[in-house]
């Protein structure tokens, strides 16, 4: 099962704001974000440690290949939300692309200690 979306203004920004800071193409940043985002996805439902997907028509498509856990949860989450399986995974996406900016350091001042 392939799941397609369109990439998100959020993560284009956080994909430009990527390239800006690593002097790399946009394109390419824009991979590596969603690697990122998807990979954290993956990890979290799933334990996986590698995604599958390919962007498409230059930046405006992203195909993904869930994991079957991945795949499971997301179809479930539809049932219950009434929304695509597509729509969820670019709006899970979304929540990870900001994931290893260097803003990603700053916290909220009532924040519990990392160490």
């Amino acid at each position: 099962m392939a799941i397609s979306f369109e990439p998100s203004d959020r993560l284009r920004e956080a994909a430009d704001e990527w390239a800006d800071q690593r002097m790399m193409e946009e394109e390419r940043a824009l991979e590596v974000k969603l690697e990122q985002a998807l990979l954290e996805i993956e990890h979290l439902v799933s334990g996986g440690t590698e995604v599958t997907f390919e962007v498409e028509d230059g930046g405006e498509r992203v195909r993904f290949s869930p994991s079957d856990d991945l795949a499971t949860f997301l179809d479930r989450q539809a049932e219950e939300s009434g929304l695509s399986a597509e729509r969820l995974l670019r709006l899970h996406v979304d929540l990870f692309a900001n994931v290893f900016l260097e803003d990603d350091a700053e916290r909220p001042p009532n924040a519990p200690p990392t160490e």
